[in-house]
């Protein structure tokens, strides 16, 4: 009698074990650490391909794989559909990258706001950058076209270096939009220390794929890499809504 109980359960087991091994989720996951074991997937779900499924990763960045786990794509996904070809893989990333910047407290940004904004962009910014000098002098201008600007930081040569601690005395300023004019007119700010963002978000661009300054994120979570003068960036910014 013992004997049949331990076979029945030994049988109930393996079945177990050949339904948690025919569940996606679980081989794509296993087939994933194998590659990098400690690889941030935040969700696995089905793709609109059949057969297919799309991996999230923090950041925004998506795999594909097949169902058991045994085949990985890293790539564009695209749709045929009305005879134009839409990128799948750009829009999930877009909406991931909008769900995580335009999470960020307006307390951690500096913010220039018209008094009734259309839109918003979100820059990615380093103070000794001269397209992000630029940039910042066209900002009256695309507040008057109804952009919102809203910057966070994004040290170029890391944490520790000119750009940071500029970044940082301007986070730290009593009045921090006077403090980050003062700093993209190449003006020297008294340093400042204070618990700050900065590091946060720098590892955040850096997540999301920013690569320079300034990175502009559109309110549905496009990245507009580089400076783009402010009629252009404010078209493109509103047709983004």
């Amino acid at each position: 009698m013992g004997v049949i109980r331990l076979f029945a359960a030994a049988v109930a087991g393996l079945a177990s074990t050949v339904v948690m091994a025919a569940d996606p989720d679980q081989a794509i996951r296993q087939s994933l650490q194998k590659i990098q074991p400690d690889m941030p997937i935040e969700a696995i779900a089905e793709s609109p391909m059949p057969g297919v499924y799309q991996v999230q990763l923090e950041g925004g960045r998506q795999l594909y794989a097949s169902a058991d786990g045994q085949f990985v794509i890293q790539g564009y996904l695209y749709q045929f559909k009305d005879g134009q070809a839409v990128n799948l893989t750009e829009q999930a990333q877009s909406k991931s990258v909008a769900k995580q910047i335009n999470s960020i407290p307006a307390s951690e940004m500096v913010v220039f706001a018209p008094k009734d904004p259309k839109t918003h962009i979100t820059v990615f910014t380093d103070t000794d950058c001269g397209y992000c000098q630029k940039l910042h002098s066209e900002v009256a201008q695309l507040n008057r076209l109804g952009v919102e600007v809203r910057y966070v930081a994004f040290p170029r040569q890391g944490m520790g270096s000119h750009g940071a601690n500029t970044l940082t005395s301007v986070w730290c300023a009593k009045d921090r939009q006077d403090a980050m004019n003062k700093a993209k007119a190449r003006e020297e700010l008294p340093a400042a220390s204070c618990e700050t963002p900065i590091a946060k978000q720098y590892q955040l661009g850096q997540m999301i794929g920013v690569q320079g300054t300034p990175a502009i994120i559109l309110a549905n979570g496009q990245m507009i890499p580089g400076y783009q003068p402010a009629a252009q960036l404010a078209e493109v910014a509103l047709g983004a809504e």
